[in-house]
């Protein structure tokens, strides 16, 4: 069962590399026992590195306690034994952070969308949209159960303008509309659901991009590191009125200077609204009748 001592229990999706890796150990600062879930259980299965054993670790050392869960995202039956074994062994879920995405390079190019593979197209549907729904079901009865608790999509402004074609954008603004949609029906049970844009951050993928050439340079200067969005997580967690942003996509950076959150050597990442004059979407709630 849980260690009452700790700051609650969460589950972070996509923790192998990447944001999900930032969110799980800035998490694990906070003092949350963490289920991070992925595919990459060996050293070198990856091209990017990492696993989510060595994330595990890692939230064990910033003072939580980690725990790596083998799940693929694909595999509905996978998913729900996760939420399974988080009941029995710890009786509990506070957070759900729905992060998990395939991204497949070849989604990044330039051609229109026709002219990459349709598997880049789809998988990210598959592994981004449609598993964040899935987790967000057989993760429900523990947040309800609860009688509060946070389900987060980590998004992009992607959402509301082009980037990468059709899919990313019906996948970043599904995020958003999961988030909106499904605050309506966890309200009644003290559950708040959010969407988080985030801007740059500093993966190893765009760490690869900002070494190979100086035209790059700037992005070091306005990347977020990916655990800053795990600290806006755990401050939005913490907050008693956070029903009160439940339903909307909240601007990472925006939230921080909110409550007083830094980066990095003190730094306050920009905003996406003033970088790429963007805004989210403000979805409606339940229609009165």
């Amino acid at each position: 069962m849980r260690d009452d001592r700790t700051a609650g229990v969460a589950v972070v999706t996509g923790g192998s590399r990447g944001v999900g890796r930032g969110i799980a150990i800035a998490l694990g600062s906070h003092g949350y026992t963490v289920y991070v879930t992925g595919r990459t259980q060996r050293a070198g299965e990856s091209p990017w590195g990492g696993t989510i054993g060595d994330t595990a670790t890692a939230i064990t050392a910033a003072g939580g306690k980690g725990v790596a869960a083998h799940v693929d995202h694909r595999d509905d039956v996978e998913v729900k034994a996760l939420f399974e074994r988080v009941r029995q062994q710890e009786g509990r879920l506070d957070i759900l952070v729905n992060n998990a995405a395939l991204i497949h390079p070849e989604l990044q190019s330039p051609q229109p969308f026709w002219e990459k593979p349709l598997a880049a197209s789809v998988d990210l549907l598959d592994v981004g949209l449609r598993s964040g729904l899935v987790a967000s079901y057989y993760a429900a009865p523990l947040l309800v159960e609860a009688a509060r608790g946070l389900v987060v999509f980590t998004s992009a402004p992607g959402a509301v303008h082009y980037q990468y074609g059709a899919a990313y954008g019906a996948h970043k603004a599904g995020m958003d509309k999961f988030a909106a949609d499904m605050a309506v029906d966890f309200r009644p049970f003290g559950v708040a659901a959010v969407s988080i844009w985030m801007g740059a951050v500093l993966t190893e993928r765009l760490q690869q991009v900002i070494d190979s050439g100086p035209e790059f340079a700037f992005l070091d200067d306005i990347a977020e590191t990916p655990e800053f969005t795990g600290h806006v997580i755990a401050a939005l967690a913490a907050d008693p009125d956070l029903l009160a942003v439940s339903g909307r996509t909240l601007i990472g950076a925006e939230v921080a200077e909110e409550y007083g959150i830094s980066d990095r050597d003190g730094r306050h990442p920009p905003s996406v609204r003033e970088l790429m004059s963007v805004e989210p979407t403000a979805y409606q709630g339940r229609t009165r009748r």
